[in-house]
């Protein structure tokens, strides 16, 4: 059996093993694949792991030996799965492999921009501690978290994740969601629809899906709806957000800050307006990223495998 993993350098770049998958046959690694390499590199497999190369129409056609496809990631949305289907190529994706990871940096990017943490950091190491009269000193306004409210669109286990470690801030949770369901652990937590979580929330934090009715749900109207002295943060999926809307907003003070891991186009050109931005923290998306995420989603792929080679697959998206 022939497994090809076309982009491996993401999710190992030198500190996991492979080797359970070069157990189960004859594995060949690619750190990386240009899109006109990929039919010659996968012609001849019969698994196919892939994080970020696509897998279109075209190139499943020629992959007459192709019969699974393990996707390292949670979104699948770089194969056709329809095309996929038609040619009896099973799909799997790694569903829950970095929820705490998510969570963690979403709480992350929110406290930088509570306590300003780096910054503070710079100007005592630029001697600005030193040279202060008192025997303390703050450059930027620092907000508490307790008793705010925070928004979360997309309530599923990221978004209750999120929720859990909000509480221990003694935040008040609110959540938008196409699907409610019952949460009688949470003692201050209600349902809302989305303009009356835009308008009550400290802070708007995404974790919904990429659908077509949720591309674009952060945009000029929306962003009027938050508070002014509101923080939006994106750990999810870039195109969630109208980028020009949220510059402008930003500059505009219509909002007091975002912090982003994910944007629409990524790697993203240097012309991206959220560059020059106010108040605009963004990472290279790596939210997912901690070794120990890493770790879990490594380990789930394999046992994707194994589960399909055993004709019990698992975890499958083309159904």
């Amino acid at each position: 059996m022939n497994i090809i993993v076309l982009d491996g350098y993401t999710l190992n770049p030198g500190d996991l093993s492979w080797g359970e998958l070069e157990k189960m046959g004859n594995l060949t690694i690619y750190d990386y694949t240009p899109f006109d390499k990929i039919t010659e590199r996968a012609k001849d497999a019969d698994v196919i792991f892939t994080n970020k190369t696509p897998l279109t129409k075209m190139d499943l056609s020629q992959f007459p030996k192709l019969k699974y496809i393990g996707v390292l990631a949670t979104g699948y949305n770089v194969v056709d799965i329809e095309a996929a289907k038609k040619d009896n190529i099973t799909v799997t994706n790694i569903p829950t492999y970095g929820t705490m990871s998510v969570a963690q940096m979403t709480f992350a990017l929110l406290l930088e921009m509570t306590q300003h943490v780096q910054r503070h950091s710079d100007s005592v190491h630029n001697g600005e501690w030193s040279s202060c009269r008192d025997f303390c000193y703050w450059k930027y306004p620092l907000i508490g978290l307790e008793g705010k409210t925070i928004g979360i669109i997309g309530f599923g286990r990221i978004g209750q994740s999120v929720a859990d470690v909000a509480e221990t801030f003694g935040m008040n949770v609110i959540a938008y969601d196409a699907y409610k369901s019952d949460q009688p652990q949470r003692e201050k937590f209600e349902w809302a629809e989305l303009d009356e979580l835009l308008s009550q929330s400290d802070v708007v934090s995404l974790h919904c899906p990429l659908f077509p009715e949720t591309k674009g749900i952060i945009n000029k109207e929306t962003l009027k709806k938050m508070k002014k002295s509101a923080f939006l943060i994106n750990t999810s999926r870039g195109p969630l957000i109208v980028e020009e809307d949220l510059a402008e907003a930003l500059n505009r003070d219509v909002i007091a800050g975002a912090g982003l891991d994910v944007l629409s186009e990524e790697p993203p050109k240097l012309d991206n307006l959220l560059f020059t931005a106010k108040n605009c923290l963004i990472t290279p998306h790596i939210s997912w990223a901690t070794k120990e995420a890493r770790s879990r989603l490594m380990d789930i792929a394999v046992d994707n495998l194994k589960k399909f080679l055993d004709g019990n697959p698992l975890n499958v998206v083309s159904k």
